[in-house]
């Protein structure tokens, strides 16, 4: 791809940035609708949670293939493609007349955004060159997710209680409207040089992980343990499949080699524990703000200014960190506060007092907002170019996937403790275990974070970019012979 202006390289990752907007603004929103939902559509407690992960489990399954899609065909021939279904799917989503089709509606917009983050990390990747440049825009990337869930609460908020829960889709239709206009004028067309061949057997063993593992944590406590057991057993197939079968192919769907990479690794693990933690964090903040304070939706959005605006202010400061000083001070800082946040709810009951939650929002708020950009740029900056899709994408997959299980465990955790009791009474110890789970990710990401940050760390990254690298070549010199 030819060097762009300053001017044109600004205005590729803001229509980047307009994706991300709308697919991190379509869960803070919808977390905010999420006892309205309950109202309207007669739903339990699992019916919610599909609501949540019917959505980020696509995206988890379908996320790695739209970037191995995009390095080979086109980027932007992917984002646009995105665009288009992801406002489709929004407004269905905005017509669905009961639960179920919401929740296949939801699968929809899945689909058009699993083509839309990864490949839009992709494409700011290969547009700013420039290492230092690039941490400062994955800063301004991080950023837009603060955004989301400053503006999210409250214009869901404002929408729910005005509108209704249908009006919540309808945002994402204008934006996703100049998102593409501005990439058919602006964004330049770019590909791996080399074409990477489909995986369908890797495909679908990704799916059938993913999907049987949610579904077995998920319907745990209404179906039993005895109902849920043959997909777990299928979960754990599917991954010692995916084990035996992807080092196998010359060019696999999941690059296992990747992992060999000690700072690859341990941001996605770190991603998974972050994201876990958002996904329960604000799964269990919005019905207790709701249907236990009994608050509506648009004050139960204010409640969540103090989280969301140190999200929106740390996230390029943690940029501009990563740029100058490395990930680790990012990352320490992240986890920190993210486990002292998660402690105050699982050890002092900090949600009955309006003191202690606003402070444990603002500690998850500035956790939150620390640890994007690290887990961006590590996971793209230590591999080739010619695969940045293929990495970003993994990236984005574990995000995902972190947020499914962690609606999942928490919301699962929440159903099993409430049980028959009275839901207001029962919330605040049924939530305890639930906490006490999030305290274990702050602290994965505050532990992985120290150890995959240091020198030996990076030594391992630059010996694995080298190997990929140098199978790129030998590749490349066997396709011309």
């Amino acid at each position: 791809m030819p060097e762009l202006s300053h001017r044109r390289r600004l205005l590729v990752l803001a229509t980047c940035c307009m994706s991300l907007l709308i697919v991190s603004l379509d869960n803070t929103v919808l977390n905010v609708a999420l006892p309205s939902l309950q109202r309207d559509l007669h739903a339990q407690t699992s019916g919610l949670q599909w609501t949540i992960d019917a959505y980020t489990l696509v995206l988890a399954s379908l996320l790695m293939l739209a970037g191995s899609t995009a390095d080979r065909i086109g980027r932007k021939r992917v984002f646009m493609a995105g665009l288009v279904v992801f406002g489709l799917g929004s407004l269905l989503c905005s017509l669905a007349p009961s639960l179920e089709l919401l929740v296949v509606f939801r699968m929809v917009q899945a689909v058009g955004g699993s083509m839309l983050n990864p490949v839009a990390m992709s494409i700011i990747t290969n547009t700013f060159t420039d290492p230092r440049e690039r941490a400062r825009a994955i800063g301004v990337w991080g950023a837009v997710v603060g955004i989301s869930m400053a503006a999210g609460p409250l214009v869901g908020g404002l929408l729910v209680e005005s509108v209704g829960w249908r009006s919540i889709f309808w945002v994402n239709l204008p934006v996703g409207l100049a998102a593409l206009l501005l990439t058919l004028r602006f964004v330049p067309e770019s590909r791996a040089p080399k074409a990477r061949r489909p995986d369908p057997v890797g495909q679908v063993l990704v799916i059938a992980l993913f999907g049987a593992l949610t579904y077995s944590i998920i319907e745990a406590p209404d179906s039993g343990l005895t109902t849920v057991l043959p997909y777990a057993a299928i979960a754990l197939a599917a991954l010692l499949g995916l084990l035996w079968y992807e080092p196998r192919r010359a060019e696999p769907l999941i690059d296992l080699r990747f992992f060999r990479s000690a700072p690859f690794s341990g941001a996605t693990v770190i991603a998974v524990s972050a994201f876990a933690a958002l996904g329960g964090f604000l799964f269990l903040s919005t019905l207790y703000l709701q249907n236990v304070r009994g608050l509506n939706a648009l004050h139960a959005g204010l409640w969540m200014l103090p989280m969301a605006t140190p999200a929106f202010l740390c996230a390029p400061l943690s940029g501009r960190l990563v740029g100058s000083r490395g990930p680790r001070l990012p990352l320490l800082i992240a986890g920190a506060a993210m486990t002292a946040s998660a402690v105050l709810f699982a050890a002092f009951e900090a949600e009955t007092s309006n003191g202690t939650l606003a402070v444990g929002y603002v500690l998850f708020g500035i956790g939150f907002g620390f640890v994007n950009a690290p887990i961006t740029n590590t996971a793209v900056s230590g591999m080739p170019r010619a695969q940045a899709g293929v990495a970003a994408a993994v990236a984005s997959t574990s995000r995902q996937l972190g947020q499914t299980l962690g609606v999942a465990v928490v919301g699962a955790l929440l159903a099993s403790g409430i049980g028959s009791s009275p839901y207001r009474q029962a919330f605040v110890s049924a939530a305890r275990p639930g906490w006490w789970v999030l305290v274990a990710c702050g602290a994965a990401v505050l532990v992985l974070g120290a150890l995959t940050s240091g020198t030996w760390a990076r030594r391992t990254a630059e010996r694995t970019a080298d190997r990929l690298q140098e199978n790129e070549v030998r590749q490349a010199a066997g396709a011309g012979v």
